[in-house]
């Protein structure tokens, strides 16, 4: 089991510790509810130090990444990040990622923790056009400060102007004393805030400076559970969950980052997918009676008859009800369609809805 940089700082703080992605990890401080609420409307921290980095560079770097990658990134400019994924060849992910646009000819690729080798390989597989590549996972630590406060709570950090860094827009600039922090206003939470990229030695001196520094706004530390309930409330996937190396982006509802205008790793089969339709469908759904939606639960349709199952499910901390993810077959994939979820021995009732469960 590894630790991040901040492992002990966490165990001090009493945190309660599990393994994660084969780390030691934070799942919960004070309780996920109250962790939840501190993030949807102050300001709370995660060490998400367990997320992989990859340096790409060379006058290739673009090209290589347009051929793996699912999105654009040729209409990335240094300074700007982009929501992407691997494609397989078999119509399944390899992985969600972030890329980040450092200059001209480089790039961060930001990568899951539990899938950094597997990410590393494939990406080493289809380097033909000889880009420099380095993997600096075991180097660098981050910071997700979240929520509607985390600008005002850190500006007293930086001279940079963080309330004008749009969304998936980033710095690299000095930060609690420490330069060449990537300062990215980026994150998993949906309540705004940002992600600070740090090397191992300089986080805990940073970790320090931010709850100095957010003291007057309250902020805490935050576990992974409350960074789950989170993104589940936004809809977001979780590779492992929602999206696997057995799901298509199609499928996945992430056409929106699956761009035909170029070639890349199995465009011509998730492109006939989107264009002669899919047979299953990512939905989100609610429980209209009390329950708690898990991963893998059934889902079936109102004569009984199984449908999907559940990928991810919570009850919203937000919303008070049993909220989730899961595939059903096309024709049960409207909004407002009918379904229930097999909880154990009783079928719960839920309606397919429209995403963000929470609006904020």
């Amino acid at each position: 089991m590894k630790n991040t940089a901040l492992s002990h700082v966490h165990e001090a703080l009493g945190a309660k510790m599990v393994p994660f992605a084969g780390y030691n990890m934070p799942v919960q401080y004070e309780g996920v509810n109250i962790e939840h609420e501190t993030v949807r409307k102050g300001v709370g921290v995660f060490d998400v130090s367990h997320m992989g980095e990859f340096f790409l560079k060379g006058e290739n770097a673009l090209a290589l990444i347009q051929k793996i990658t699912t999105n654009d990134a040729a209409k990335l400019v240094p300074g700007k990040a982009q929501y992407t994924c691997m494609p397989n060849n078999t119509g399944g992910i390899v992985d969600d990622l972030i890329i980040y646009m450092i200059q001209e000819n480089e790039y961060m690729l930001v990568v899951n923790a539990s899938n950094i080798e597997k990410d590393w390989n494939w990406i080493s597989q289809h380097n033909d056009l000889n880009v420099e590549m380095e993997n600096r996972s075991e180097d660098w630590s981050l910071l997700a400060i979240q929520g509607p406060k985390a600008a005002e709570a850190m500006q007293s950090l930086t001279k940079v102007d963080l309330s004008a860094i749009k969304f998936y827009t980033f710095e690299i600039t000095d930060f609690a004393g420490i330069p060449n922090v990537v300062v990215s206003a980026t994150g998993y939470t949906g309540s705004g805030g940002f992600e600070v990229y740090v090397k191992n030695e300089d986080v805990e001196a940073l970790w320090k400076k931010v709850f100095e520094a957010g003291a007057d706004w309250d902020i805490k530390p935050i576990g992974l559970a409350a960074r789950d309930t989170l993104r589940l409330e936004m809809g977001y996937c979780l590779y492992g969950n929602d999206i696997t190396d057995t799901t298509s982006p199609i499928e996945a509802g992430l056409s929106w980052i699956t761009k035909f205008s170029k070639d890349f790793v199995n465009a011509e089969a998730l492109k006939a997918q989107k264009e002669n339709g899919v047979s299953r469908k990512l939905v989100a759904f609610e429980l209209t009676e009390r329950g708690i939606p898990r991963k893998d639960y059934e889902i079936v349709d109102t004569s009984g008859e199984v449908i999907g199952e559940v990928t991810s499910g919570t009850m919203s901390p937000s919303l008070g009800k049993g909220i989730g993810l899961g595939y059903v077959t096309i024709e049960n994939s409207k909004v407002d369609s009918d379904i229930l979820i097999q909880i154990r021995k009783k079928q719960i009732p839920a309606k397919v809805v429209k995403l963000p469960f929470y609006k904020g």
